[in-house]
């Protein structure tokens, strides 16, 4: 294409909506499309500098209900970042806008709708997000990472575009072929800022227990820079081997080196660990709205893609889980060759399509 279409995108606070938007945002610019991209001051922070210039931080806040002077002061908040946002999106003027949800993109996506701008929202859990689910009416389309998506009113149907799920293209189109043994259950502990906390104050506990059962591991795991030395001496002083990182670029080089992940349910590293073909234990965030990480969880589950563990469970049920996985080394492998039914390949085809659709469109 000889002009440059505007593409913005407009991504929630955290890591399961931010790095789908930079994953769509680096298609988008190999598409030719000049893209900008909106998030708020939590999002902001999962962005390498080299990815920054255009990135625009917006206030946010969600619509506090519990409080009256925290409800006014949310409704004023929001009020003044749609305002913002019209401003924005008339001196930028963009051709298409993505709201990849969270309620950091529920303002510039509002803004849109005043100003007939089309926009796209995007929901990759199994329960369509609050933000995303008061944005439907307007949208042009809801792109889903699967049909089975609960929540949609049966009126918006005709809006479904089911795409698959946005992950790194790295992960979908690299060749993984894990070596599963008995001798070693080679661990990979997976999560963001909340679940590194949580895991690093349970999970040593449980390894230490295999490791007193004779069961060979080896961890490595994701864990809060304060935690380094207390997680790294505990793991020494066991003689456990392994390898902690606080943030990798290349988790695919992780995914390498082990043989099981025990992960937080968030919908995109689920995506990423199945397409990989790497079994996982899910390990849903009880607080998470509307349960939807186990939502997630049961889904992939009920598909023989991977083992659920409850956090409030893990206790009592981790460490026979381990156990067990590890004197039925079988499993593993069956799971993986399950996984191998399922791919994420032709997400971005699928989107191209849409895309293409919508911007011919008259309305």
């Amino acid at each position: 294409m000889n002009k440059k279409i505007k593409a913005l995108i407009a991504v929630g606070g955290t890591g399961g909506h931010v790095f789908p938007g930079i994953n769509l945002a680096t298609f988008l610019k190999e598409k030719n499309y000049n893209v900008k991209i909106i998030t708020d001051k939590r999002g902001y922070k999962f962005f390498k500098e080299t990815e920054k210039t255009n990135v625009s931080i917006f206030p946010s806040s969600p619509l506090i209900k519990n409080n009256v002077f925290l409800l006014i002061f949310s409704l004023l908040l929001i009020l003044y970042s749609i305002l913002r946002s019209l401003v924005f999106l008339l001196y930028n003027r963009p051709n298409i806008i993505f709201g990849m949800g969270g309620y950091a993109s529920f303002p510039i996506c509002i803004a849109a709708a005043i100003l007939r701008i089309k926009f796209i929202i995007y929901e990759n859990n199994l329960i369509i997000g609050r933000a995303n689910k008061k944005l439907l009416p307007f949208a042009k389309r809801i792109l889903v990472s699967n049909k089975k998506l609960e929540g949609i009113s049966s009126k918006y149907n005709f809006k479904i575009e089911e795409v698959g799920n946005i992950i790194d293209r790295k992960i979908i189109n690299h060749s993984f072929d894990f070596k599963i043994k008995k001798s070693e259950l080679k661990i990979l502990v997976l999560g963001g800022s909340q679940a590194a906390q949580t895991f690093a104050e349970i999970l040593p506990k449980i390894f230490k227990q295999c490791f007193e059962k004779g069961i060979p591991i080896k961890i490595i795991q994701h864990c809060l820079p304060s935690q380094n030395s207390e997680l790294r001496s505990y793991y020494k002083n066991l003689e456990i081997e392994h390898e902690l990182f606080n943030f990798s670029e290349n988790i695919v080089e992780l995914f390498a080196k082990v043989n099981i992940a025990i992960t937080r349910s968030g919908s995109s590293v689920l995506a990423e660990l199945t397409n990989a073909n790497l079994p996982f234990i899910s390990i849903p965030l009880p607080s998470s709205v509307d349960d939807h990480q186990l939502k997630n969880a049961i889904f992939y589950k009920n598909k023989n893609f991977s083992f659920l563990v409850e956090e409030k469970d893990l206790k009592n049920k981790l460490f026979n889980l381990l156990k067990d996985i590890y004197e039925n080394i079988s499993k593993l492998e069956q799971i993986s060759i399950n996984q191998r039914q399922y791919s994420d390949k032709h997400v971005y085809e699928n989107i191209d399509k849409v895309l293409n659709k919508i911007l011919n469109e008259k309305n």
